[in-house]
C-alpha cells in the first residue's frame, strides 16, 4: 500500500474525507460504520473541518473514532478564515477538539485565505503547535503565490501540507503548483479526487470509456482507478468521501493498484495536463 510522509509520519496514501457527513440524523449509523470500515481496511488519515455541517461532521467523526486507539489515527481538521485570528483561533480549535473527543489534532489546516493577515494566522498556528493541541499545521486552497508568501514568513516553512481540489479531470495545479510542492517537499492532500460523493463537480471521469476499460482490466471500479491515478506521483494523499461501507473499504484498497505507463498515457490523452496557468479550482 502506497504511503506518504506527512509531518514526519508515514501514512497510507488514501484516507477518509467527511465533507457532507453528519448532517442527516437518519444516516448517522451508516456514516459511522463507513468511517470505521475505512479504518478497518487500512486507512489512517481522517479529514474533517469545523465548516462541514457547522461542526456536525466533527461530532460524527468523534463518535466514529471512539473505539479506536487515538495514536493509530491521523486526524485532520480545519479552521475557517474568519476564525483564524490570534484572538479567536484557539477557542475554535478547542471547540473542534471537544466535538472530536480528543485532546490534540495531528494536523490543523487554515481552510482558505481570508482577510486576516497571513502572518498573524501562521504565527498563531505555530503557537498552538507549541501548546501540544496540534502536532502540525498546514494550509488549504493555496496556490503558488500564496505558498511563496508563506515561505517568507518566520515560521512559514513549518507548513506540513497543502490541501487542494485535484483529480484526473481537474489538473490545473499541475501547471506549476505540484512541481513547486514536490521541489519544497510539501505533500499535497487531494480533495474531491473522484469528483465528490454526488458528483458535485459534474465530472465525466466515472463514465469515461478509457477509465472504465482500465478498471475492467484491473477488476476494480472506476472510482478505484481514479484514486490510484491521483496518488501515483508519490507525494499525494487522496481523501475520497463516501457513506457506503463497501465503497469506503474499496477506496482504501485502491492504494495497492499500480497503473502501468501505458495506462497513465491513455488517461493523459483523455484528460491532458494543462499547458497554461488556470485559476485554482475550489469546491
Amino acid at each position: 500500500m502506497k504511503e506518504v510522509k506527512l509531518a514526519g509520519q508515514m501514512v497510507p496514501a488514501i484516507g477518509i474525507g467527511t465533507w457532507h457527513m453528519g448532517d442527516d440524523p437518519t444516516k448517522e449509523d451508516q456514516e459511522i460504520q463507513a468511517i470505521r470500515a475505512g479504518l478497518d481496511a487500512g486507512a489512517k488519515v481522517v479529514d474533517t473541518a469545523e465548516m462541514y455541517g457547522d461542526g456536525n461532521s466533527e461530532t460524527l467523526v468523534g463518535q466514529a473514532l471512539a473505539p479506536y486507539q487515538r495514536s493509530e489515527i491521523y486526524l485532520i481538521s480545519k479552521v475557517l478564515p474568519n476564525n483564524a485570528s490570534q484572538a479567536q483561533m484557539e477557542a475554535h480549535l478547542d471547540a473542534s477538539l471537544q466535538r472530536l473527543q480528543t485532546d490534540y489534532l495531528d494536523l490543523y489546516l487554515y481552510h482558505w485565505r481570508g482577510n486576516i493577515p497571513l502572518a498573524e494566522t501562521i504565527a498563531e498556528l505555530d503557537r498552538l503547535k507549541q501548546t501540544g493541541k496540534i502536532r502540525a499545521w498546514g494550509v488549504s486552497n493555496f496556490d503558488v503565490p500564496d505558498l511563496e508568501e508563506l515561505w517568507q514568513l518566520p515560521t512559514g516553512k513549518n507548513v506540513a501540507a497543502n490541501e487542494n481540489l485535484y483529480n484526473l479531470e481537474t489538473r490545473g495545479i499541475e501547471f506549476n503548483l505540484t512541481d513547486w510542492q514536490a521541489e519544497h517537499e510539501l505533500p499535497l492532500i487531494a480533495y474531491s479526487p473522484v469528483g465528490g460523493q454526488h458528483n458535485e463537480l459534474h465530472t465525466t471521469m466515472l463514465i469515461n470509456p478509457v477509465v472504465q476499460e482500465i478498471a475492467a482490466q484491473h477488476q476494480v471500479s472506476p472510482h478505484e482507478i481514479l484514486l490510484a491515478w491521483t496518488i501515483h506521483a508519490g507525494n499525494t494523499i487522496a481523501i475520497p468521501q463516501s457513506s457506503q461501507v463497501k465503497h469506503v473499504a474499496a477506496n482504501v484498497k485502491a492504494a495497492e493498484i499500480e497503473l502501468t505507463p501505458t495506462e497513465l498515457k491513455q488517461l493523459d490523452r483523455e484528460y491532458p495536463s494543462p499547458d497554461h496557468r488556470v485559476p485554482l479550482a475550489v469546491n
